[in-house]
């Protein structure tokens, strides 16, 4: 290999099957190394020759390795993989994070749950869910579609199967109060459950349909408007308050003094998408200005750059950024 600049590298994978499933139907995923990275990627057999800058190089081979053992262990690769992989690979260039494990593999961070494994696909997701890891309070802010409230969900799911914690509580601030719900139809579930879709969406990603309900009636899983948690001390609780840009400042304090025991807060919320009335400031920014070195809390930040879903999405809030710094 030519380190300082251009190289040519040549690498076997064992398992002809799998070699296939890693480059993808019709070589996609070899594809997609060769737009993102600017190299050249050749497929032959069950082997695959990288031609390009030496750094580039590198990411490739890495990202490569660490997908074709996910498949040694059985699991699954799709496109948003390989690109979660690429951008764990180029992250030691960059940033301090524990990306590499001492072979020079990737050392993703992932969530384990009794329906999936979900992996870190960007150093912030990396961060944030490292930071869950270590810290009773975790503050994840930022645009849509990074992975925020996903991952808090997944983590929260991880929690309660191995026990180390009784319940999951799940709440948005998006009723205000309790009176608006007469003004809506049916029992209170029905009433709640449009603003808190996106709660349930992810919690059956993660746990089987059958053991969601039965956690749900047996009030182990609460997903509640955030105007039910006033006046509780939630004690050996995975709590998550989403959509936590729409608080007031005395509804973030209310939620954030509710912390008991042996609990797991997180907060996520996206400080541009503020809904509230004119002239009411958002409890979630106040609340990171009044915490930011507050001992045992971590504040994560995602930016555009972590968006994980469609890549038209990431393109959309790097405009809307641009936008909003030009006014």
């Amino acid at each position: 290999m030519n380190i300082s600049g251009n190289a040519h590298i040549a690498l076997a994978f064992e398992d002809n099957r799998l070699a296939s499933l890693l480059f993808g139907q019709f070589d996609e995923h070899l594809a997609m190394l060769e737009q993102q990275l600017g190299i050249e990627a050749i497929a032959r057999g069950n082997l695959v020759d990288l031609r390009g800058p030496s750094g580039q190089i590198r990411r490739a081979r890495v990202a490569l390795e660490h997908l074709y053992s996910q498949l040694e262990e059985g699991k699954s690769i799709e496109r948003g993989d390989v690109d979660g992989a690429l951008r764990m690979a180029a992250a030691d260039d960059q940033l301090s994070l524990p990306t590499l494990d001492k072979r020079g593999k990737l050392a993703m961070a992932q969530i384990g749950t009794r329906k999936k494994v979900v992996q870190a696909r960007t150093p912030t997701q990396d961060a944030y869910i490292r930071g869950m890891d270590k810290h009773e309070m975790v503050f994840g802010i930022g645009p849509a579609g990074t992975g925020k409230t996903y991952l808090a969900v997944a983590y929260a799911a991880s929690l309660l199967e191995r026990g180390a914690v009784d319940r999951i509580i799940l709440t948005r601030p998006a009723v205000e109060a309790g009176e608006r719900l007469g003004f809506l139809p049916g029992d209170m579930k029905e009433k709640v459950d449009p603003y808190l879709r996106p709660l349930y969406d992810a919690l059956y990603d993660m746990i089987p349909g059958d053991k969601v309900e039965r956690a749900l009636t047996a009030n182990v899983i609460e997903i509640a408007p955030l105007a039910f948690m006033r006046g509780r001390t939630l004690a050996n609780s995975a709590v998550i308050l989403d959509e936590a840009q729409n608080t007031t400042t005395m509804q973030m304090k209310m939620f954030l003094t509710r912390l008991g025991e042996n609990s797991r807060m997180i907060v996520t919320g996206d400080p541009s998408q503020i809904d509230l009335p004119p002239g009411q400031k958002s409890g979630l920014v106040e609340a990171l200005q009044i915490l930011s070195a507050v001992e045992g809390i971590s504040i994560v930040e995602f930016t555009s750059k972590d968006v994980v879903r469609h890549a038209l999405v990431s393109r959309i809030v790097e405009a809307y950024d641009k936008f909003a710094g030009s006014n």
